[in-house]
């Protein structure tokens, strides 16, 4: 897709003021899937097709603008692709299929998980193969302290977001629907613990990537996520108030907040 670049900084700018927007809203409106799983939102579909559907898109997408990259074998690039995609490999073909039980979601977060998921893969894929400048990300960028750092955060993040949804799935038996309180690893701190890996995770990618459009998608999923934490940690003061009176853990950022 042929984009100039001042047009793509207007679509980064909008998006950016898009999830100051979703930020505050979702302090007033609960996304109603998972333990907030709210008939309201009307129709819904099994937890495991349901993420699956949402998550292949910016898997498939990304594949997209890596093949029809000029700079698709340029080593930066192409380590910016191997991150992104791992993480989706896993949140799309393999996390779903884990799941146990008969939860479900609601059709609406479906399809406007894939809108988003859809526009992210255009945010990122168009800067990282189209759009950043040439001299940006050649050979010596995998040498750079930011490169560096966020690489270390990106998979710091996401083997804690992958090992707490782990430690998640593991609190039910098969069959079992009941809610528990999640206490190992990093749930000592916090409620959660995935939701912290998963935002740790992409501002990994948005320092190894230094783009705008890397700090969006950041934005995006700290706005998606720390909101939605609060609601969960409302949830759990109200279902467990005995462990949480007695225990000092936060909502996801461990001694904060």
């Amino acid at each position: 897709m042929n984009i100039s670049l001042d047009t793509f900084r207007i679509i980064l700018y909008v998006m950016a003021a898009l999830a100051v927007v979703v930020f505050f809203s979702l302090y007033q409106v609960k996304a109603g899937y998972g333990i907030l799983l709210d008939k309201s939102w009307g129709i819904t579909l099994s937890n495991k097709w349901a993420w699956m559907i949402m998550e292949a898109p910016v898997f498939i997408a990304m594949y997209w603008f890596w093949v029809m990259s000029p700079r698709k074998w340029d080593l930066a690039p192409f380590i910016f692709f191997l991150l992104f995609q791992t993480h989706y490999l896993q949140r799309s073909f393999i996390f779903p299929w884990l799941i146990k039980g008969k939860s479900r979601m609601p059709l609406l977060i479906v399809f406007m998980g894939i809108v988003f998921n859809l526009t992210n893969a255009f945010m990122q894929g168009q800067w990282i193969f189209f759009l950043a400048p040439g001299t940006m990300y050649t050979q010596s960028w995998l040498r750079d302290p930011r490169f560096l750092l966020g690489t270390v955060l990106f998979l710091a993040g996401l083997i804690v977001n992958i090992r707490s949804d782990g430690i998640i799935r593991h609190l039910r038996k098969e069959g079992d629907t009941n809610h528990y309180l999640p206490e190992k690893g990093l749930f000592r701190y916090v409620t959660c613990a995935n939701y912290l890996g998963e935002i740790v995770e992409w501002l990994g990618f948005a320092i190894l990537t230094w783009s705008l459009s890397g700090f969006v998608f950041f934005l995006w999923t700290f706005a998606n996520l720390v909101p939605r934490a609060h609601s969960i940690y409302k949830r759990y003061q109200h279902e467990f108030s005995y462990e949480m009176a007695r225990e000092s853990r936060k909502r996801i950022f461990p001694f904060i907040y």
